[in-house]
């Protein structure tokens, strides 16, 4: 049974359109800032989860789904509304329950390896029916990034599903310009590349 649910997800990671993958020194020099990234939040994590949140950051509960695509993405994403302003109206403030909070070190280094699995799930979810945005760019790559090695099963299956969506979405980008394609790109390298899911990776063309 385990065997033919890998096969099912192998068979759905789309190759790249031609001129649409990386080469193989991109990949690496990604990898080998990621793993920069890992040792810094590793490193540093006791004083960034001990530094004091913003009277406006209310994390949702563990198990609170709808929280936290709300608290990630922000409800203009979330609620697939918009908010538009003419050249005569004022700038408005910052607002992260519009726009998502960013993964902040701050927040994120509070994350337990439980919270980190249980939120990338959710937003994996989302992002299955959804198109990509920059919000859930950042998120996938902080949350990634603090997510221990060796991977749990349920890990495993969620960033292969993760490399899936990208594959899959990049197959419908009309341009090589496209904005989304460098995001793309690196969410199914470091799958595949770092976390060692070596039949995802783009092969060199």
């Amino acid at each position: 049974m385990v065997s033919d649910q890998h096969v099912f997800q192998v068979a759905e990671c789309h190759a790249a359109p031609v001129g649409f993958s990386p080469s193989l020194s991109w990949q690496q020099q990604q990898v080998g800032y990621f793993s920069d990234v890992r040792q810094n939040i590793a490193k540093n994590r006791k004083h960034w989860s001990s530094q004091n949140l913003d009277d406006n950051v209310q994390m949702p509960k563990i198990t609170d789904e709808e929280g936290w695509k709300r608290f990630c993405l922000g409800e203009n994403i979330y609620l697939g509304t918009s908010s538009c302003h003419t050249d005569a109206e004022p700038e408005p403030a910052l607002d992260y329950s519009k726009m998502g909070f960013p993964p902040f070190l701050s927040i994120v280094s509070r994350l337990s390896q439980s919270t980190v699995l249980m939120v990338l799930d959710i937003l994996i979810s989302w992002f299955e029916e959804q198109d990509f945005v920059p919000q859930l760019g950042r998120w996938l790559f902080a949350l990634l990034a603090c997510l221990e090695k060796p991977l749990l099963p349920e890990a495993h299956s969620s960033i292969r599903q993760l490399a899936r969506r990208c594959s899959q979405l990049r197959c419908t980008l009309e341009s090589q310009e496209d904005e989304k394609l460098p995001a793309l790109n690196l969410l199914i390298c470091l799958v595949a590349r770092y976390f060692e899911q070596n039949d995802l990776a783009d092969q060199p063309e």
